[in-house]
């Protein structure tokens, strides 16, 4: 790819990044990673580059008294978005049973690791919540629903057809965090993030041909291009949103209180 002076593979100017960020901030990135499309399986030719990176800093840095920034914004623009979050952050979210961040944990494309981060993410398996990633994925269904997928139905059908076209990329927004919920409802265990790992899992047999069509589809499309409705599909998530909602208020409270194991390892890293 070529971006600015640099001509070459997108993982290696995405390393380049990195280390240009550990340089000029004074900070050890401890593991980054690819997040977003590209980490789920259904990239679009023309998808940007979402990379997600935790970092410590210098010891004296957490002894200060003044407010402090605990993330890094780095690069935002067509083809990079890059940013950081610090790792007294992660911690604290990840006692949050921090959905996203079990997903960074287990993205399936890394650009960097380290030994202190597998010690890391060993501590913090045990904080995740049946509960609170049922209460994230599921919100996150009904959020993309609503803003992508429901304004052109409300419309007069005598409007063009273009009313009634939608990006297909938007479908997979909505369906990937129901079937997530789907995982965790079947396993009581943190989803995978491909995708297709998932449909294979626990997607309905009867549905499968359907999204395997709107896959193939979508990876003939760029980011902007949209396709018909597909009535069946509309059918499908419209339940499933309800169906999880019911189901996330009845669960029970599984959230580990305990915030020891989680000091232990935060000290150790400083």
């Amino acid at each position: 790819m070529r971006y600015g002076d640099f001509e070459g593979p997108a993982q290696e100017l995405i390393r380049c990044k990195l280390r240009e960020i550990e340089e000029k901030e004074q900070v050890k990135i401890l593991h980054a990673v690819e997040s977003g499309s590209r980490a789920w399986g259904f990239a679009s030719p023309d998808s940007d580059y979402d990379v997600r990176f935790i970092y410590v800093r210098p010891l004296p840095f957490y002894l200060r008294l003044e407010d402090t920034r605990d993330c890094i914004d780095w690069a935002l623009d067509e083809t990079l978005d890059i940013n950081g979050w610090d790792l007294s952050k992660v911690l604290r979210h990840f006692h949050k049973s921090n959905a996203t961040l079990f997903e960074w944990a287990a993205s399936p494309v890394v650009y960097t690791t380290t030994p202190l981060w597998r010690r890391i993410w060993e501590t913090a398996r045990p904080y995740f919540s049946c509960k609170a990633a049922m209460y994230h994925y599921y919100g996150t269904a009904r959020k993309n629903y609503e803003t992508y997928l429901t304004d052109n139905r409300r419309q007069s059908p005598k409007l063009p057809d273009a009313a009634h076209l939608v990006r297909y990329k938007k479908y997979f927004y909505v369906l990937r965090p129901l079937l997530a919920c789907r995982w965790i409802e079947e396993k009581a265990a943190p989803p995978p993030v491909l995708f297709q790992t998932l449909a294979d899992a626990v997607l309905e047999e009867e549905m499968k041909p359907v999204v395997e069509r709107l896959m193939q589809a979508k990876r003939q499309m760029t980011e902007s291009e949209s396709g018909r409705r597909i009535a069946v599909l509309d059918e499908y998530l419209e339940n499933h949103i309800r169906y999880f909602e019911e189901l996330a208020k009845q669960m029970a409270d599984d959230r580990n209180p305990d915030w020891e194991a989680l000091n232990k390892i935060f000290a150790a890293a400083l």
